[in-house]
């Protein structure tokens, strides 16, 4: 089947689309190729108050719905310009995902814009697929949130899943804070916070982070003007301190690097050190600047400590460079995964339609054995 778009006929054959739908970015493109066609801001035009909404912001159901079938419909028509219907989707999931969102997502690529088959993912899963190897730690440090699985022989792990609110927002609010009392004139908006934080914020190291609040407090790094319509003034306080909050334990001792240990902890006592030396970091968090230095010198401390002194022995953590950005790694596993035919993971329209749900793997409807016979009471 060909389309013409602007002058040009495209073919909209078989190939499958791969979506990636996070909190604050979405990767769109198609299976088989090395990178995103593109990445946009998982946010769309509210039709009644012409202000800009995150996807993941909704009320309820049918609010879910409405800006799900604007923003697909952007995606499809704009961005990936391709005819939705009977297309072949792959999309990347979070095994926090709720099931309200996922049903929603579901019911509008098939209903709205009715198209062939949806196939849904783990993140961490087709990350793995990256790298050549079935088992890896897999930390997903994203927007919202930082989620962490297991992953033995291409097996998840549940047990030893965790996740903590720790993401690229929890550093927002420390700067939007902070620079709303060093530039009160200025309108700190979540874009100029965002581009602030990449552009002028670091991760610092540890030996000068434990010296914060001491008498040996070390020296600030220097201030450094950021250039925009009214220039401010970044202090070097607040450019090392901005990324703090993702290395400070909450009430209950937890933070980014106690999730691998205690996730390494909750594993079989034999495969706790390839876990160790498999270590791949995703999510735009990740990126920063001295964050896998930090996070290898967090872990080592905490193994000092009386906290995992006696339960982890462990000396060494290895850590994968993926074959792309952290920020869309996970997109380039469905890209992959997106290659193959495999029909048992598809779910067609055919069968969406009859059973009117989505199968989950957390529901044991979709979990019973075939051979298993009903009682009767």
């Amino acid at each position: 089947m060909l389309r013409r778009f602007e002058g040009v006929l495209f073919s909209s054959d078989k190939q499958m689309v791969i979506f990636d739908i996070g909190s604050a970015y979405t990767k769109y493109g198609y299976a088989n190729e090395a990178t995103p066609r593109g990445i946009i801001r998982t946010e769309v035009m509210c039709s009644e108050t012409k202000q800009l909404r995150r996807i993941y912001d909704y009320k309820d159901t049918e609010d879910l719905y409405q800006l799900l079938v604007e923003f697909l419909h952007c995606l499809f028509f704009r961005y990936v310009v391709v005819t939705p219907k009977d297309a072949r989707i792959l999309v990347l999931e979070s095994f926090l995902t709720p099931t309200q969102f996922r049903e929603t997502l579901a019911k509008v690529l098939f209903r709205h814009f009715e198209i062939g088959s949806l196939m849904l993912l783990s993140v961490h899963l087709a990350t793995i697929s990256t790298l050549g190897t079935n088992t890896a730690l897999v930390l997903d440090v994203g927007y919202k949130e930082a989620t962490l699985i297991p992953i033995y022989e291409g097996i998840p792990i549940l047990k030893g899943w965790q996740a903590l609110p720790l993401g690229g927002e929890a550093v927002h609010e420390y700067l939007m804070k902070s620079l709303k009392e060093t530039a009160p004139n200025v309108n700190i908006t979540e874009k100029l916070v965002e581009d602030i934080k990449v552009r002028t914020c670091f991760v610092t190291t540890l030996d000068r982070s434990v010296k914060f609040g001491t008498e040996e407090t070390p020296t600030p790094p220097p201030a450094v003007v950021y250039p925009g319509v009214k220039n401010i003034i970044i202090p070097g306080e607040i450019r090392e301190k901005a990324y703090e909050v993702l290395w400070e334990r909450d009430n209950d001792n937890l933070s980014i690097p106690t999730m691998i240990l205690d996730a390494i902890l909750k594993c079989p006592i034999e495969i706790r050190r390839p876990l160790a030396e498999n270590i791949i970091l995703i999510g735009g968090t990740t990126m920063a600047k001295g964050f896998i230095s930090r996070l290898k010198s967090e872990l080592l401390a905490l193994l000092k400590s009386n906290l995992y002194s006696d339960k982890l022995k462990i000396q060494v953590f290895k850590f994968h460079t993926a074959p792309s950005k952290p920020n869309y790694t996970a997109w380039l596993g469905g890209a992959i995964f997106g290659t193959v035919d495999l029909p048992l993971r598809c779910l067609t329209k055919e069968n969406y339609l009859k059973s009117n749900r989505v199968p989950d793997w957390t529901s044991l409807v979709d979990n019973q054995k075939e051979d298993s016979v009903a009682c009767e009471i």
